[in-house]
């Protein structure tokens, strides 16, 4: 699993049948320390997530597809929750609470 920053979605008015009404985001991959990576990801959203919000997305195809909805889907990476904080080492970097005050 990865760590990741909603930037952004993706529209498509052709795509592959399963994915319809599928919302996709455009995810900027985070290291461990919360600073943005110049890696993208593009993933299926299963849990409504927003611009700006800091997602876990399960990668690697095979994985993904097993998120429950997502069997017959050809998805390389599902959004599959929303991250409310992480602590590394006893030491808060990031706080959802605190990005929209």
């Amino acid at each position: 699993m990865q760590i990741a920053k909603v930037r952004g979605t993706v529209v498509s008015t052709q795509k592959d049948p399963s994915l319809r009404g599928t919302k996709l985001l455009l995810l900027q991959l985070l290291d461990e320390e919360g600073h943005t990576l110049p890696e993208y990801e593009v993933a299926a959203d299963s849990v409504g997530a927003g611009v700006d919000e800091w997602v876990l997305i399960s990668r690697s195809g095979h994985a993904a597809c097993r998120v429950q909805g997502n069997e017959d889907r050809p998805l390389d990476a599902v959004v599959v929750a929303i991250i409310d904080t992480i602590y590394l080492e006893k030491r808060q970097i990031y706080n959802k609470r605190e990005q929209y005050r």
